[in-house]
């Protein structure tokens, strides 16, 4: 035991200490039993020490191999949840003192853990912003306020899933950035409608999210579903809106166009509303002016029509009689008799009455004025054509008149204008014939088709012409028996002999042939029809179409004039004799 005893500090050892015990018991006269009871218990007394001591010792031993155990497993956790298949640094010895393998292995830990660290702080700030904007997106989150912080996985801290996450946020920014753009477009829409419609934009936006305001950040804007939906839905009212509106100052623009046309209004009192007529005809998305839809401007245009509604009614009968005038020139220019009299008489008995609505009073009279018009229409071939025949026989009755002037061929001022004229008479009157023929076939035409005779101021155009004809074919035997008597005249001067002083006796001038009884200004034609009837109503028509008359007198000359003008054989005849008709044609109708 002595032996086994290391020494004790300041050179006191188990050895020394047994000789000093030895010495004592000695002196004492202990017994050898009674020493021996001593030494086995500082025997067992050093074995409990040596045995804690062991024990201590293996203690401490399994700690540090579960240190070691510890250590390994979490390196191994670090590599799985970083996805590090291996680390250059880790060590591979499994030998040498646990203590020595702990110092090699706890510098791979603290790399590894500083980089876990690192990662979990990238999760943490990707996994808060796709939180933030999926809350925002949501409704859930305002913009700019914190979320909590993130769980974060700490066992899956791979650069693959921290990249799934990144690809994640930049979808989701993508999104807030189409949602923003979307955002900012329908404020711009909702913007420029309430302009148009002349409402407050500022309360109109704020009522769906106040963050919509100008005063705030583009990026601070909600972009949430229900911001959305909002946006959408007042945009779609708001249009709505404009279309009512406009249809609706559409419709009052051409009331005031009915009722300025009705009135005749000037043109500077439309001028004042040109900022509401201006778009009359224009679309819903070309309507683009500040407070073009206005209400106010709506009930501007409402109060101007419900004032001009009760100023037509004063002017009702002003309006019907010049409406009644332009039916009546219509019909003037159509050569149409109608009874002015009585129509101004039942003009004037319903308005008085009361009995039926302005607007269906001056409504029935377009009515009439376009049923007229299209009547005149109807009628104006003819008409030219009964144009033309009555300038022919005006020319035709200036070319007799023409012919029977003995002084036509004197060298006097003006004398070769009218002999170019009357060699163009005498082809226009050549044409006389084809042109009356021409007309006869039309006017049948267009009663045939209608059923109706084609009456010229109140007479049968037919029997106008025929008239004419008729007359023109009498016209035509005087003519010819005309010149049957002056060749047996001029026979009959052959035969005679000369006088006492050898000159000729002159003949008997021949009496002029009968003259066509044709109308005058105050009589009566050859079968009794008044010239007012058969060649002018004028005064039917109050003198709207007296402008004819003079041409229609003309056509009474002109009936008498030789048949064929354009005969210079002819003209030499009329100079030499001056013996010609002095019939009358028909007047033109």
């Amino acid at each position: 035991m002595s032996s086994g005893c290391a020494e004790m500090a300041g050179g006191i050892t188990c050895g020394s200490l047994l000789q000093k015990l030895q010495l004592v018991w000695d002196e004492v006269g202990e017994s050898d039993e009674d020493r021996d009871k001593v030494l086995y218990q500082l025997d067992q007394e050093c074995l409990d020490v040596y045995k804690r001591k062991v024990d201590q010792a293996t203690n401490s031993r399994d700690l540090l191999i579960q240190a070691l155990d510890d250590s390994k497993i979490e390196l191994a956790r670090l590599l799985s949840a970083l996805g590090e298949k291996a680390v250059a640094r880790t060590p591979e010895k499994t030998s040498g003192t646990i203590k020595q393998q702990l110092a090699a292995i706890a510098p791979t830990l603290e790399q590894l853990n500083k980089k876990k660290n690192e990662r979990k702080r990238e999760f943490v700030s990707v996994q808060s912003q796709i939180d933030q904007i999926c809350g925002e997106i949501a409704g859930t989150t305002e913009v700019g306020e914190q979320v909590a912080t993130p769980q974060v996985n700490e066992d899956d801290l791979t650069l693959e899933r921290l990249e799934d996450f990144r690809s994640q946020l930049q979808e989701l920014e993508k999104e807030k950035s189409n949602r923003l753009e979307k955002v900012l477009e329908y404020v711009s829409m909702v913007h420029d409608l309430c302009t148009v419609l002349g409402m407050d934009f500022l309360s109109t936006v704020t009522e769906v999210h106040p963050s919509l305001d100008d005063s705030i950040a583009d990026n601070c804007k909600s972009i949430s579903d229900e911001t959305l939906s909002k946006l959408d839905k007042t945009v779609a009212t708001l249009h709505e809106d404009k279309k009512l509106r406009l249809s609706k100052l559409q419709e009052l623009v051409g009331q005031l166009y009915d009722l300025w046309d009705l009135m005749d209004a000037p043109t500077q009192e439309r001028s004042m509303f040109d900022h509401v007529t201006c778009n009359r005809s224009a679309s819903v998305d070309e309507v683009t002016a500040p407070g073009a839809l206005a209400l106010d401007l709506i009930e501007q245009a409402e109060t101007e029509v419900q004032r001009l509604d009760q100023l037509k009614y004063s002017k009702m009968k002003e309006i019907a009689f010049k409406k009644q005038t332009e039916l009546e020139d219509i019909y003037a220019g159509a050569h149409t008799v109608i009874d002015t009299a009585a129509a101004h008489m039942k003009l004037l008995a319903l308005i008085e009455a009361g009995n039926i609505e302005p607007t269906e009073l001056i409504a029935d009279m377009e009515g009439q004025i376009s049923k007229a018009k299209e009547e005149a229409l109807s009628r104006k071939d003819i008409l030219d054509k009964v144009e033309k025949w009555m300038s022919a026989c005006e020319e035709e009755s200036w070319l007799e008149d023409y012919n029977r002037d003995d002084n036509r061929y004197n060298s006097s001022r003006g004398a070769h204008l009218n002999l170019k004229r009357a060699e163009k008479a005498r082809i226009l009157v050549s044409k006389i014939p084809a042109l009356v023929e021409t007309l006869v076939a039309k006017t049948r035409a267009w009663e045939e088709s209608r059923g109706l005779s084609f009456m010229y101021d109140g007479v049968p155009l037919l029997a106008m012409l025929d008239e004419y004809v008729m007359l023109r074919e009498e016209r035509e035997e005087d003519k010819k028996r005309m010149k049957e008597q002056k060749r047996y005249v001029e026979q009959k001067l052959n035969t005679d002999h000369e006088g006492p002083f050898g000159s000729r006796v002159s003949p008997n001038r021949p009496a002029t042939a009968k003259k066509i009884p044709g109308p005058k200004s105050n009589g009566t034609s050859m079968n009794g029809t008044p010239p007012s009837r058969r060649l002018s109503i004028s005064g039917q028509q109050n003198g709207r179409s007296g402008g004819k008359d003079s041409k229609r007198d003309s056509a009474t000359k002109a009936a008498s004039s030789p048949g064929n003008g354009a005969s210079a054989a002819a003209a030499k005849e009329d100079a030499s004799s001056h013996i010609s008709g002095t019939d009358l044609a028909p007047t033109t109708p």
